[in-house]
């Protein structure tokens, strides 16, 4: 970087930390300084929206104020037609704050039908590829409070379990690659609100008004409930402590993988003793569709409704030969052998 860069950078960075000066501003850093916590460089997910604008921000002053390389990437999906220059003006936009924003665009065919979620599914991909090549395990995605809420509601109408109902934890893993939510406790008012007092606008995605979409749907019925005296805080509290009950689960499925699973060759086969099914219902289906991911060498877990059929087997039948999940499972007396397919 030549001199002149390096002053002009600087005095930026000056201009980005005097905006810590408003005190709203300085109250949000501080929890997602808090919330963040990490001393690894690591990549940020941008979309435009005032969420990830937000997030562009307070990382950039994280990464400031931790000495942290911190790289951009947004993803355009073209699935629209203004979907290119968008991200061009985000990536002008980024760069007046010695923010420097790389485009990753999907090309190839498109989907007819999910778009959403394959599009979601195709993002983190990019992303993920993009870290791996650079060597960089962490990437920050603009996740909030209200999308928290959000994923309960769409979970309870598809029929989701616990784990399901409480997916959007702080830090998850997607293709070996850490995804941290360091904005999951801030609401979106106040990501709006430094959207705005740093960069003055940001980019409004129509897909976020179509009532085409399960998502805008149930956007939408959480604002009716809000006017009805939904409040907030209980929610949260309500969704805290299924978390905890959760982490109890979680606890008790370790136990069970532990003592009553033995993985042989290479993570080639299992052998699973009879004990593994003395377990709670909830503690049984989680743990076999552990070791049914373990050894199908999957990354997301077979259909309940599948591994439920094969629970029932075990404790019905004294012998049966299926296949699930890229897995060959059997039962012997009263041992289930599971390997790889």
């Amino acid at each position: 970087m030549s001199l002149k860069n390096l002053n002009v950078s600087k005095k930026i960075h000056r201009f980005l930390l005097n905006k810590l000066k408003d005190r709203r501003t300085l109250e949000i850093y501080k929890k997602f300084e808090l919330e963040l916590d990490t001393n690894k460089n690591f990549i940020v997910a941008v979309s435009g929206g005032p969420d990830s604008l937000a997030l562009s921000f307070l990382s950039k002053i994280y990464s400031i104020k931790k000495s942290l390389v911190a790289k951009y990437f947004i993803v355009d999906h073209r699935l629209r037609n203004n979907s290119t220059s968008e991200a061009k003006y985000i990536q002008k936009k980024l760069k007046n704050f010695s923010i420097k924003l790389n485009i990753l665009a999907w090309r190839g065919l498109k989907p007819n039908k999910n778009i959403q979620s394959v599009a979601r599914e195709k993002r983190y991909e990019l992303l993920c590829d993009k870290a791996k090549k650079l060597k960089i395990e962490t990437i920050l995605v603009g996740h909030h409070l209200d999308d928290l809420f959000e994923n309960f509601f769409l979970r309870i109408l598809r029929g989701s379990g616990l784990q399901g109902l409480i997916s959007l934890d702080r830090e998850t893993q997607k293709n070996n690659i850490n995804l941290i939510r360091p904005l999951i406790n801030i609401d979106k008012e106040d990501l709006v609100y430094i959207s705005n007092h740093v960069f003055g606008s940001y980019v409004q995605d129509p897909s976020n008004k179509d009532d085409k979409f399960k998502r805008v749907k149930v956007r939408n019925l959480l604002k009716e409930l809000s006017l009805e005296g939904l409040d907030r805080n209980k929610f949260f509290l309500t969704i805290k402590n299924l978390k905890f009950a959760n982490e109890n689960i979680k606890f008790y499925t370790k136990k069970n993988l532990e003592e009553n699973v033995t993985i042989l060759k290479k993570k080639q086969s299992a052998i699973i003793k009879k004990n593994f099914f003395s377990q709670s219902e909830e503690v049984i289906f989680r743990s076999f569709g552990e070791v049914i991911k373990i050894i199908g060498k999957k990354y997301y877990t077979s259909r309940g409704k599948k591994i439920e059929k094969i629970i029932e087997l075990v404790k019905s039948k004294s012998a049966f030969r299926v296949t699930l999940g890229g897995c060959l499972i059997k039962k012997v007396n009263e041992t289930v052998i599971l390997s790889k397919e």
